[in-house]
């Protein structure tokens, strides 16, 4: 049924993958496959159970294909997804619980392997973080793929040829194999329906560069094919049918974002450093190997924080002490960055379908999990730490426990640590010695102690987004209290001030691993607290280091005295966004 498209339709969504895409719509029909569910006789068991294993191999070829066929170096350096979807498909778990769900329930393959399916989705929709809660994207887009071959629908990714230019593609979901296989010469950005900042989709997108907009409920609905679209990947805005006169200031926009990136990844490369010689490390944040193109070109020093939780929540069975060792030693090996902190596993046990038994809670966020997981299950958590162990002996690697809130769990930490050492010392098994151990300060009473936990660690790492959720009692995805998330709270700026000198007077170094320190308008105060590392994601990098290089550590000192002299964080926000604005009108304008 057509619809009338008015002119210059706005639609908000999220901005995945920065930059301004400008052509026409290719609509690419991608819905979700229904689910035809039936019972089949006995005699009819094993013909199911063929179907599904011919899908499973058909998905593997498919995507092994399309791997191969991928003429662009830099964009092959992605298909590492692809490689994680195969190994989901050659799972050996899944594989014997579809079938077993058809020879049980006696269904046809669709039904069997849709029931297998939802139960594992729930494991990851339990999540409450975001970026974790994405990983299920990837079932869902096997999933998908599989039902296509079993009912014998394929959807071409092809752009029209009648289409002039450069299209915008529309759809209801890309799977991170469609992105790939995109065609960059006639592709100027996406938009879909559904989708997150963190799924796979959306880190390919980013790493190739290509604008995007997701998560846009029924864009789909909304275009048909050779409507102008606008897409604003900074601003998450997509227009449909734009005016001649928005059409015109796009196009402009359009340049001076193409003129910034070049100087971003110009300055990318230059040291972080203050006008007056104050030297502080930049990291990244990542939880992908494949994301280590994108620390190396956006300039990161090392990786200030490595997720370990896709290890755990991409698969039905625990990872083992080689799976964690295999992917440890690809990041200790990587000579393009100078250290690598993992954190340890941060999640509770009922986030990963396995044989742990854990209470129901009421407030999970706040339960059983991260390090009081670790340690009440000790095999897990030394499983992991072995793993990381063992590669520590091919790079520099360092250990980061979550989630700590006394000495008791610090010092439990490293007992189970050196009982990992002593049992690969018995195993005449090689691993870094000096490896260092640090914590995360994340939960207020560690802030008030940081004199004591200093003197049994080798750095800390602030984690300021739940810091700030905790110390003010506040959610900050809650729309009716995220106003309350205020970083420069005087409460939080005096924790991060104390948590900081505790720890130089100990010798040790703090780094700040929150979305605070990718902020740019947070830079004047964390370079004024003293702080050793910014650890952030990859893309934050360059215009953080253009506002260090800007700035005077002097200058930084005193405004953070000023700062901390007022009694209201919107008073303090106020004065840094005058300052920010007077000394770089470019970008705080």
């Amino acid at each position: 049924m057509s619809q009338d498209i008015f002119a210059n339709r706005v639609l908000k969504g999220k901005g995945v993958s920065s930059g301004i895409a400008i052509g026409k719509v290719h609509l690419l029909e991608r819905g979700r496959i229904q689910v035809s569910k039936h019972a089949v006789k006995e005699e009819q068991v094993d013909r199911e159970i063929q179907r599904f294993q011919q899908a499973i191999k058909r998905a593997i070829d498919e995507l092994n294909r399309i791997k191969q066929s991928i003429p662009d170096d830099e964009v092959r350096q992605h298909a590492f997804i692809i490689d994680a979807h195969v190994l989901m498909l050659q799972d050996q778990f899944f594989h014997n619980e579809v079938v077993e769900t058809i020879k049980r329930q006696r269904i046809n393959a669709e039904w069997a392997l849709d029931m297998v399916v939802s139960k594992y989705l729930s494991s990851f929709e339990k999540v409450e973080d975001p970026y974790l809660r994405e990983r299920g994207q990837d079932l869902n887009h096997i999933h998908q793929r599989l039902l296509r071959i079993m009912v014998g629908k394929q959807a071409s990714s092809t752009v029209d040829r009648r289409i002039r230019g450069k299209a915008v593609i529309v759809t209801h979901d890309l799977s991170p194999a469609d992105t790939i296989q995109l065609d960059l010469h006639r592709t100027s950005g996406f938009v879909t329906d559904v989708g997150g900042r963190t799924s796979h989709t959306s880190i390919v997108a980013r790493a190739l560069e290509i604008p995007a907009v997701v998560g846009l409920a029924n864009a789909s609905g909304l275009v048909k094919n050779g409507d102008t679209i606008i897409i604003d990947g900074d601003e998450g805005t997509v227009i449909i049918n734009p005016s001649a006169d928005v059409e015109k200031e796009y196009r402009s926009k359009q340049v001076r974002l193409s003129a910034q990136r070049r100087e971003f990844l110009r300055l990318a490369k230059l040291r972080s450093e203050t006008k007056d010689g104050f030297r502080i490390r930049v990291g990244a944040n990542i939880e992908l190997l494949a994301e280590m193109d994108i620390v190396e070109r956006y300039g990161a020093e090392g990786v200030g924080l490595y997720r370990t939780e896709y290890i755990y929540l991409s698969r039905k069975t625990l990872p083992t002490e080689d799976d964690h060792y295999h992917i440890y030693r690809k990041l200790a090996e990587n000579r393009a960055i100078k250290y690598t902190t993992i954190r340890t596993l941060d999640i509770g046990g009922d986030k990963f379908a396995s044989k742990i038994e854990v209470p129901k809670e009421i407030n999970p966020a706040m339960g059983l999990r991260a390090i009081r997981l670790c340690i009440k299950e000790v095999d897990i958590f030394k499983t992991q730490l072995r793993g990381i162990l063992r590669a520590s002996l091919f790079g520099p690697l360092r250990i980061l426990i979550p989630m700590v809130s006394g000495l008791e769990e610090v010092r439990r930490a490293k007992a189970l640590i050196k009982e990992c050492m002593e049992e690969l010392d018995a195993q005449k098994e090689g691993y870094n010695r000096e490896i260092k151990v640090g914590i995360m300060i994340e939960v207020p009473a560690t802030t008030m102690i940081t004199d004591l936990l200093a003197s049994e660690v080798d750095f800390f790492s602030i984690g300021t987004n739940d810091l700030i959720q905790y110390s003010l009692a506040i959610d900050r995805v809650n729309e009716y209290v995220s106003y309350l998330y205020e970083p420069l709270h005087p409460a939080v700026l005096r924790m991060i001030k104390r948590t900081v000198e505790d720890a130089h007077a100990h010798h040790i170094e703090v780094s700040i691993c929150g979305e605070m320190a990718g902020e740019p308008l947070y830079v004047p105060i964390l370079l004024g607290l003293d702080l050793d590392e910014f650890s952030m994601n990859a893309y934050a990098i360059p215009r953080v280091k253009k506002i260090i290089r800007g700035l005077g550590h002097s200058y930084c000192r005193e405004l953070l005295h000023e700062v901390m002299s007022k009694d209201s964080a919107k008073d303090s926000e106020a004065l840094v966004r005058r300052e920010m604005s007077r000394l770089f009108p470019e970008d705080f304008a």
